[in-house]
């Protein structure tokens, strides 16, 4: 594939500190790829570098090999043929649906010019609705026209800067399946910075975690998912548990729920003592186990049910059952180990030696991620 976007170790200051540090990533193509972190992690920041509206402290930034920003250089935004589509839309309230969708379309005759209209507007799904004002749309339909006045130029590059952020949840998943579609249908390459994992999973072919103004890793989502590189992402990412255990072999770790080997072997000694990441979808109902928990907290989903669910140790883990399988607050449930990927840390301070603690002697106590999502009981 050709590489379309290069960037090189760039950094980018921001009110006298530091926001972006020693970020390089490749973008192929007509790829999608997603930039996800927490607020302030330095996201948007390179987003506006790549555009052309924020200069660089170091390194460089190249679109088809050419560089358009340095330290000592900065194309200007408009020479540098891009697409941005805006967390606000950004629409022109004064014109019609049409005539923002042909807003950037130079040089042309009014026929060639209402051609492309019309055929972004029926890409989007807004055939018929060129002679609307924006106020006369609905949030989706808004951001669809967004979309249409991005493309109509055929730009090289387009740019999404939190795009859904003002939807509600179900248009947003829908809508981010939609312009995944029309960008792979038009071989268009993108960039969307976004702080929500759901919408960076369902639109990006690659995903780079940052934090601190650092790319942390730079993954498919199922790697990010089931791999994650460093402790950060692996809490940041989905749902889940950390359980303490001890490392038996290179791909093998003992906790209090049973033997866990994985698919990758760690370069610790035999006995260090680890932190064992547990997804909800690992722990799964088995009535004919001996293991057995307590209920101790539930959220329905519709097809599902999430358990929180408290073992003999006090630990907790998370639990993904079928929704009709309903126990109440209190019941104690039979629940198996079902993964395929073992993702291990060794815990701060650790000095693995023959007699290391049996894993089952303390569970950690719930990591981050799993006291958010008992927030929401």
């Amino acid at each position: 594939m050709n590489e379309l976007l290069t960037l090189n170790e760039i950094e980018c200051q921001y009110d006298g500190r530091l926001a972006v540090c020693g970020l390089s990533l490749r973008v192929n193509k007509g790829e999608t790829v997603c930039l996800l972190g927490p607020s302030g992690c330095g996201k948007t920041t390179v987003l506006r570098a790549i555009a052309g509206f924020h200069p660089l402290s170091g390194g460089e930034i190249l679109i088809h090999g050419t560089t358009v920003s340095d330290p000592n250089f900065t194309l200007p935004p408009e020479q540098r043929h891009l697409g941005m589509v805006f967390q606000d839309h950004a629409l022109f309230p004064h014109l019609s649906v049409g005539n923002n969708v042909g807003f950037g379309l130079r040089g042309m005759s009014r026929e060639q010019k209402q051609t492309i209209i019309d055929e972004m507007l029926e890409l989007v799904g807004l055939t018929g609705m060129g002679d609307r004002y924006p106020h006369e749309l609905s949030g989706g339909q808004q951001q669809r026209v967004a979309l249409a006045r991005a493309l109509a130029p055929e730009p090289d590059l387009i740019l999404l800067d939190e795009p859904f952020s003002n939807l509600d949840i179900e248009l947003r998943e829908r809508l981010s399946g939609e312009v995944r579609e029309i960008l792979k249908r038009r071989g268009t390459t993108a960039v969307l910075v976004t702080h929500d994992q759901h919408e960076a999973f369902a639109l990006g072919d690659a995903v780079g975690v940052m934090h601190e103004g650092k790319l942390l890793q730079w993954d498919t989502p199922y790697n990010l998912y089931h791999e994650p590189g460093n402790r950060f992402v692996a809490d940041f990412i989905g749902q889940g548990v950390f359980l303490r255990g001890t490392l038996l072999t290179p791909d093998t770790v003992e906790t209090e729920i049973g033997m866990h080997k994985g698919n990758r072997a760690y370069p610790w000694e035999r006995g260090t003592r680890v932190e064992v990441l547990l997804r909800p979808d690992d722990i799964v109902p088995d009535p004919a186990s001996l293991l057995q928990a307590q209920v101790v907290q539930k959220a329905f989903r519709g097809a599902e049910i999430l358990y929180t669910l408290r073992l003999r140790s006090g630990g907790r883990v998370l639990s993904l059952f079928p929704s009709h399988a309903d126990h109440a607050i209190g019941e104690r449930v039979g629940i198996r180990v079902q993964a395929d990927h073992l993702v291990a840390f060794p815990l701060e301070g650790s000095h693995p030696s023959r007699n290391a603690p049996s894993a089952f002697s303390n569970a950690s106590p719930p990591s981050k991620l799993s006291r958010e999502s008992e927030g929401i009981y």
